[in-house]
């Protein structure tokens, strides 16, 4: 398939907004439909995805390194799964939720009042290219079930699996012009910017995070940002080493270490660094060498020699110019001020930091700007404890990255690693807008009486009674009955 400028695939068109858009009805329609008519839809993309995983598979065979299995437990499975999550809770989720006389002022008697979920009505997906399938495949079908309309700009050479989900959207019945892919090309998101969207989401770097905010900031268009990470994880004394050791291998591993919430910073106590030093390199020796870009391993080989001279101390060889693909590599002694803990890097890099104690590893783990992801080992008590104090917008106990595949969780980060949420029934709403509606009964509108010479004793009196101490209220009841005869009087 051509994927040159201004190219789109079958079914789809190049977005224009305005009042020229010739699928406004269709949106206008989508917007203001059942709830249950758009998660038909989604149903149906969720058996489909079940009966023809194969070909999602396919789509990502791009992806360097990556077996079928891992593409099928790493995005299709967790595809499926939120869509279920979409099935059940969204028409709930998005229900006009109805407020009842509980908790309504008094002096508001005779109002009815809603919240109301809408869409924001053109969301723009800009997605990554290491899960090119899972991350901008449940933001589009949230944002679709929300009742928006969706375009996808997917990272370059990332399109494939995008277009076979525009594919199954039109086979579904979905409308057209609701699902729009984009070129691949930076251009895409300034154009369809320029061209006029509701809402963006972004999953990328905080460079690009920052760049595409500067040009939202204009028109004052709202966005949700999945920015870079450089996740620390914590070892508690009593944690199983050997559990550690494999999770850190797996985390290194997994998608070559391509994974926002790969962990980078390893904050371990002084007296267990030694045995978790031992314990990683024999778990990280049978993972195959991943495949990183040139100016990643230049710029990481930089980074690293930099914390040589600071005294960090390498396990294993650097990368190096002429071979394409990088062993996992291990820092041992690092130290938290080094460049190399305060950058993003897609490559099988961790960073052992020898620490005191808590006190020192949270102090220590403050000094990088990213706050996306965190893990802590130990015994679960003072764990949970640990994770209650984290600045991270995800924290796992015992584990790293996998639980945070559950549909019913939200994603996202903090400080540079972004902000908003995507995911879970956060992430669905994120896909909305506000709106309140307020309903008066009966025909009496007593604060549009003009005002009296009573009225602030009549209000201080009302204050009193019902937000007062138990020695002010006979008072203030006095005081209001007095100030309700001589209201009536006037």
């Amino acid at each position: 398939m051509d994927h040159s400028h201004n190219h789109t695939p079958p079914g789809v068109t190049p977005w224009t907004g305005g009042s020229g858009d010739p699928f406004s009805s269709a949106r206008a329609a989508w917007a203001d439909g059942n709830t249950g008519e758009r998660l038909s839809i989604i149903r149906k993309i969720r058996r489909r995805i079940a009966a023809d995983a194969e070909e999602l598979v396919h789509t990502l065979a791009t992806r360097p390194g990556r077996s079928a299995a891992e593409s099928l437990s790493a995005e299709v499975l967790p595809l499926a799964e939120a869509c279920r999550f979409l099935e059940r809770e969204a028409a709930a989720l998005l229900a006009p939720r109805r407020l009842g006389a509980r908790g309504r002022p008094v002096w508001l008697f005779g109002v009815a009042a809603e919240v109301r979920r809408e869409p924001f009505g053109t969301v723009l997906i800009v997605g990554p290219s290491n899960y090119p399938l899972l991350l901008p495949g449940v933001q589009a079908l949230q944002a679709l079930a929300a009742g928006n309309t969706v375009l996808v700009k997917p990272a370059p050479g990332c399109s494939a699996p995008m277009e076979r989900l525009a594919d199954w959207l039109a086979e579904a019945g979905l409308p057209d012009g609701l699902f729009q892919l984009l070129d691949e090309s930076p251009d895409a998101v300034s154009d369809a910017i320029a061209a006029g969207i509701d809402k963006l989401v972004l999953t990328g770097s905080a460079g690009t995070g920052r760049a595409v905010a500067r040009q939202l900031a204009d028109s004052l268009v709202p966005s949700t940002m999945e920015l870079s990470g450089n996740d620390a994880v914590f070892v508690l004394p009593g944690a199983d080493l050997g559990t550690v050791a494999r999770a850190l291998a797996f985390g290194l591993r997994l998608n070559g270490s391509a994974t926002c919430i790969a962990p980078r910073r390893v904050f371990v106590p002084r007296a267990l660094a030694a045995e978790l030093e031992h314990s990683l390199t024999r778990s990280v020796a049978a993972i195959p060498p991943a495949a990183v870009p040139l100016p990643v391993r230049r710029r990481l080989v930089g980074l690293v020699r930099a914390a040589m001279a600071e005294g960090a101390r390498p396990v294993g060889p650097l990368p190096e110019d002429a071979d394409p693909a990088m062993a996992p590599l291990i820092m041992a002694d690092a130290q938290p001020g080094m460049a190399l803990l305060r950058e993003e890097l897609f490559a099988p890099i961790l960073s052992l930091v020898p620490v005191r104690d808590v006190e020192e590893a949270l102090e220590a783990a403050a000094q990088s700007p990213y706050a996306l992801g965190a893990s802590v080992f130990g015994p679960e008590e003072e764990a949970r404890a640990l994770a209650g104090r984290l600045d991270a917008g995800t924290v796992t106990v015992n584990d790293l990255i996998v639980p945070t595949a559950d549909p019913r969780l939200p994603f996202g980060g903090r400080r540079a690693s972004g902000w908003g949420v995507t995911r879970g029934a956060e992430g669905l709403l994120e896909m909305t807008r506000v709106k309140t509606v307020s309903v008066r009964r009966g025909r009496r509108l007593p604060h549009t009486d003009p005002p009296r010479d009573g009225d602030a004793a009549l209000m201080l009196a009302a204050l009193r009674l019902l937000h007062g101490g138990p020695g002010s209220r006979a008072g203030a009841v006095r005081t209001l009955i007095q100030a309700l005869r001589d209201r009536r009087t006037d």
